[in-house]
């Protein structure tokens, strides 16, 4: 249960216009060393000797500002950065043939994203920031390079990769074998301990991303969420104003979950 909870990420709003950003951030004055960022233990330097945060302060990795409703890199743009994320929320989200739109994925945080583009070379999907945020631009290239002959750097780019396997089969997990009840309560869960994990409230919260976009990430319609979520409400296990959520019962949200893994 616990690796599930580790690994995933109000009425709807009217859909925001999408302005997109270059997936190659411009040069920019704002430089980042992760030796002085307050995320460390959250991102790319977690675990790692100090020598080799020293290696990674060589690239000063360029900080960017995204907008809320801007995308920062689009499904099929070449793939040269991943990102870390500094500040906000994204969403990571997928278009499907007939043209829908499939969310498969939110990042906060601390969290790094942009990986999908290793295997082919371009993206497979696309990342819009839910909020006001801001990014460090990670050359993967020049960090590759870097980590061939260092083994520190080594076990960084094979945790970030294993982050990525647990989510997908953390998802997985979420669509075959859940229902609607255990699906939103394993959501909601897990973005509790990751809001707890960076010093936020694990109880009381403002969702960024709508309901709408909460269903397409867990294969559920609109009217399916909402009507989970006004069961919660009268189980007395949350409170919901319209995405300003409060936690009352978590003990009974888990129970709600864990009958998904029995």
């Amino acid at each position: 249960m616990s690796a599930v909870l580790e690994a995933l990420t109000s009425p709807p709003e009217p859909r925001v216009r999408h302005q997109t950003v270059t997936s190659v951030p411009p040069a920019n004055p704002l430089k980042m060393r992760c030796s002085s960022c307050h995320l460390g233990e959250l991102c790319l330097p977690c675990g790692i000797a100090v020598s080799d945060v020293q290696r990674l302060d060589e690239f000063r990795f360029g900080r960017r500002k995204v907008k809320t409703g801007q995308t920062l890199y689009r499904e099929g743009d070449r793939f040269q950065f991943f990102y870390a994320v500094r500040s906000g929320t994204f969403k990571s989200k997928l278009m499907l043939a007939d043209g829908r739109e499939q969310v498969n994925g939110f990042c906060m945080t601390g969290e790094i994203m942009g990986l999908d583009g290793v295997a082919y070379g371009t993206h497979a999907s696309s990342a819009i920031a839910l909020e006001d945020a801001e990014v460090c631009a990670i050359p993967y290239a020049q960090l590759t390079e870097l980590a061939a002959g260092n083994s520190g750097l080594q076990q960084v780019f094979a945790r970030i990769m294993s982050r990525e396997i647990l989510r997908e089969h953390s998802l997985m997990t979420l669509l075959g074998s859940m229902n609607a009840e255990e699906r939103l309560a394993a959501f909601l869960l897990n973005l509790s301990h990751r809001l707890k994990v960076r010093g936020y409230s694990a109880t009381e919260f403002h969702l960024r991303m709508s309901r709408a976009e909460i269903g397409s990430y867990l294969g559920m319609t609109l009217e399916t969420v909402s009507r989970t979520f006004s069961t919660f409400q009268q189980l007395r296990l949350l409170e919901v104003d319209k995405r300003h959520i409060r936690l009352v019962d978590v003990e009974g949200l888990t129970r709600a979950f864990k009958t998904g893994l029995n």
